[in-house]
Parts: structure tokens; sequence; C-alpha cells
């Protein structure tokens, strides 16, 4: 009888648990929580003041792939919108993928799943568009550095229709790549219904699908706005990833990174129905930097960058790392957010919050 009663009880629970329209994935590249108490000091002069450090529900992601140890960005996103662990430098395949040499099967990642699913979609990135955090969204290859091969899924995808909204860095890397290869990435992308643009600006509320490249800097507060409130059209909801590049062999700028990462988190979580719409931050692999000196009251980092070397209060040393990062969420299906767990069931999490099953992961 006790049985029984904890079997309902679970059930009713489940039933209970609330579903997500709508779901923004936040991805810190290289944001260790190293990185995010670091930048909490060196933003606002206290450790956890970012609000990321506050969202309600919290876990601790293992981040390795396969083979290794460390994991770079291919195999770390892989693992988060697949649920299938694979080898460094691969891109959305499985761990039979030889990197640069052989295939492995192709994996459906949450963005295709949403495709299929009718759903609204977008990747945002301060990186190239056909690096690898971007590019395990919507593509799959046996290595990260296959740019022409890797956007010429934008319009030609595995699964579902393609990506709505692409909207990032690399514009002159990719179209080199790309006429390197003898594709008219141009051409293919027009048609299939693509609206190019050149400056995030441009970009207007009455898009339907954009790839918009660029090479300079520029604000992501605006264009995650613009996004948003092109997918939110959809009334059977949106998936976006936003990915910002967190890495801090530059001290200054990568803390500084981490703090507009921050800040945009928090303007979305304002911007977005909080009733369905799950919010959900991680980071792909952790960054080998430490807070090793300094004291309240005085700056994190020297004043002038040259003194950063050697007597800065932060200790950087140039690589990955494997130690385990933050996951933090709110939002529908937050709740499932918790412990520690491996990378790849964040997946999992995220097919749960739209009441979603996997139909066959990899094939």
């Amino acid at each position: 009888m006790k049985r029984l009663l904890l079997f309902l009880t679970s059930v009713g629970l489940a039933a209970a648990e609330p579903r997500a329209k709508n779901v923004v994935v936040f991805l810190g590249d290289a944001g260790g929580i190293p990185t995010l108490h670091a930048a909490s000091i060196h933003g606002y002069g206290a450790p956890g003041k970012l609000f990321i450090q506050t969202m309600p529900h919290m876990g601790l992601s293992e981040t390795s792939p396969v083979g290794a140890w460390v994991s770079d960005s291919a195999a770390g996103m892989t693992a988060i919108v697949t649920g299938h662990k694979t080898r460094n430098s691969v891109i959305s395949q499985s761990a039979e993928a030889v990197p640069g040499k052989a295939d492995g099967v192709p994996l459906k990642t949450i963005l295709e799943y949403a495709e299929e699913h009718g759903l609204s979609t977008g990747v945002i990135s301060n990186m190239s568009m056909a690096d690898a955090t971007p590019a395990s969204c919507y593509a799959h290859a046996n290595h990260r550095r296959k740019f022409a091969e890797i956007v010429a899924q934008i319009a030609k995808p595995r699964f579902g229709d393609g990506v709505d909204l692409v909207i990032g860095g690399g514009r002159k890397g990719i179209f080199a790549a790309t006429e390197e290869a003898k594709y008219d990435f141009r051409k293919a992308l027009g048609e299939k219904g693509y609206a190019m643009y050149d400056r995030p600006e441009e970009i207007p509320a009455t898009a339907k699908r954009v790839v918009a490249l660029f090479d300079e800097r520029f604000d992501p507060a605006p264009v995650v706005r613009r996004a948003i409130e092109i997918l939110s059209r959809n009334p059977k909801g949106y998936f976006l990833m936003v990915e910002w590049d967190m890495h801090t062999d530059k001290l200054r700028g990568g803390l500084d990174q981490a703090v507009t990462m921050d800040k945009l988190i928090r303007q979305t979580a304002d911007q977005v129905n909080k009733r369905d719409t799950l919010l959900l931050f991680t980071a792909d692999h952790s960054f080998d930097l430490r807070v090793r000196g300094g004291k309240p009251g005085q700056p994190l980092l020297p004043e002038t960058p040259a003194a950063e070397e050697g007597r800065s209060a932060v200790q950087m040393f140039n690589t990955h790392t494997a130690e385990e990062v933050l996951v933090a969420a709110m939002g529908p299906g937050a709740s499932r957010v918790k412990g520690y767990m491996p990378n790849t069931q964040i997946f999992h999490i995220l097919m749960a919050a739209y009441g979603w099953k996997e139909t066959g992961g990899a094939r």
C-alpha cells in the first residue's frame, strides 16, 4: 500500500510539473565557477553579486568528453544539446566519429527537436557562427574546423526545416571558407528564404528567417531583445541559445564579458514571461583561473593592464580545465536542476521542460 501511495504521489507531482513553452539557454564559453566568482568581485566588489548566482535552482555539471577528462567546446556543447558525450572537436556526432577523418552517427539536437515540433529557433553568439558552440546546435560534422560544411547545414538541415535566426560573429572567416569550398552561401540562404544583414541594428522586428554575420563587436542586449521579439511571434513557442565568450586568457576582457553576459541574463529574465519560459545558464567547460589574493575595497585587477601579469590577485593559466561547472535555472522545469549531474543531463532537463520524449537521439 505504501509503495502504491508513493507511486501515485510521484505520478501526481510529475503531472503537476509545469511545462515550458519557450527555452533560452545561455552558454558561457569557459565560464566556470572560478570565473563567475572572479567576475562578481571584478564587477561589483563582492562575491555572489551576479544575477546568475541568485537563480533559484542550481546544480553542478561534470564536463568530460569521450577519451579525455578535459573538454573542448565541441564535445561540451554536443553533450548539452544532444544528451550524448562525444570526442573533442566533434560537432553533434556520436563518439564513433574520428575527428577530421570519419563521421559518427548524427545526434539530433534540442534545437532540431524544437524545429520538428514547430517551434521557432535561434542561435546568437559573439563568436563565429560556424564555431563549436553555435554549430553544435544546428549542424553535424566530424571536426569543428570544417566551417563550410557546417554553415551549409543552415540551408540544408538534417532535421526539421532549419534554424530561423543565426546572429553573431565570424563573417570574414565564414565567407572565406565557403568561397574556398566553391559553395555559394549567400545564394543557398536566399533560396531558403533567409534575409542577410551586415549589422545587428539592421535586423527588423518583422524579420522571419535571418542570417546576420558581423566581424565587429556588438552589444548583445538589443540583439537578444530583438531575437526574442521575432521568435515570440510563433504561438507554439521557441528555443534560443545565446553564447557569450568568457575565456579569461585576457583577464580584464574575459571578466568584463562575464559581467556582460550576466547583465544580459537579467535583462532577458525581465523581458520574458516567467510562467512559460525556462532560462538556463551553464558552461561547456571551465578555465584555469583562481582568485589568489586581494581584499575588499581594492580592485581585483590592477589599474594598468601591464601590471596584470605576475602581480594580479587573479592567477590564470591559459587552458581549459576539468572541474564541474554551474548549471543555474529559473522558470518551468527549472526544479529539475539540482545536485551533481553529467553534462548530458542538461539535454534531458530541457526535453522534460518541453514535455518531449527522445525519438532516437542518434540516427
